[in-house]
C-alpha cells in the first residue's frame, strides 16, 4: 500500500504537500525561538534552509511526507507538519516535525491538523497506528498530544540530541485503529464547540 500525500482541507486550515514555493513564507512564520526551543536543529532565519531542504530530500526518498499548514481565513502559511517513516507492511506512521507560529498555539489549528492527518491515515489508508513523539521537557507538547486522545506509551531514554547538545529523552504516544472512532468523535466535538 503506497502512502500518498494529498492536500487536506478543514474548516480552519489547509494542509498542503510541501513545495519550494512555501519556503519564504514558512521561514517568516518560523522565525521565533519558541518554535525551535525543543527541536534537534535551529531553523530561525537563514538557518531555515537546512530543515526545509532535509524535508524535501526525505520526501524524495520516501521517508517523510512534509506539509505546509495554511490558515484558510487569511491565506497565511503558519506552520508545518509531516508524516514520518510510513511502514505500509505494518500499517503504521508517525506524525511529527509539527510546528506552528506561536500566535496559533492552543487554538483550532493543531487539533484540526491532527484530525485531518489521522483521518487520512486511518480512514483512507486503513492504517493501524499513528505515533507521536516529543521531548520529555516539552510539557506543552505532551499536553497537546494527550488532549488529542493519544495514549502515552513510555519514554525512550537518551533518544536524541537537541540543537544545544542536550541528550533528550523522548515521550512516545499513539492512537490505534481501535482508539480512532472515539478519538475522531472527540476531536470533531472539540472543534465544533469552537467559534467560527
Amino acid at each position: 500500500m503506497e502512502f500518498t500525500a494529498p492536500e487536506l482541507v478543514g474548516k480552519w486550515v489547509r494542509v498542503e504537500p510541501l513545495a519550494e514555493a512555501h519556503r519564504e513564507a514558512m521561514r517568516a512564520a518560523s522565525d521565533d525561538d519558541r518554535v525551535w526551543q525543543f527541536a534537534t536543529v535551529d531553523g530561525r532565519g537563514p538557518l531555515f534552509d537546512a530543515p526545509f531542504d532535509e524535508a524535501l530530500a526525505q520526501c524524495a526518498a520516501g521517508k517523510r511526507l512534509p506539509y505546509a499548514v495554511r490558515l484558510l481565513a487569511t491565506g497565511e502559511l503558519i506552520g508545518g507538519t509531516s508524516y514520518i517513516d510510513p511502514v505500509a507492511q505494518h500499517k503504521r506512521v508517525e506524525i511529527g516535525w509539527t510546528w506552528y507560529r506561536p500566535d496559533h498555539w492552543a487554538g483550532p489549528v493543531n487539533p484540526e491538523c491532527k484530525l485531518l492527518l489521522m483521518a487520512h491515515a486511518f480512514d483512507a489508508l486503513g492504517y493501524n497506528r499513528v505515533q507521536f513523539v516529543t521531548d520529555l521537557l516539552n510539557t506543552r507538547s505532551q499536553a497537546a498530544i494527550a488532549k488529542l486522545g493519544a495514549t502515552r506509551e513510555g519514554v525512550l531514554r537518551a533518544h536524541a540530541i537537541t540543537r544545544g547538545g542536550r541528550v533528550r529523552d523522548t515521550v512516545v504516544f499513539s492512537v490505534t485503529a481501535t482508539d480512532w472512532p472515539k478519538v475522531k468523535a472527540d476531536l470533531m466535538a472539540r472543534l465544533a464547540a469552537l467559534p467560527a
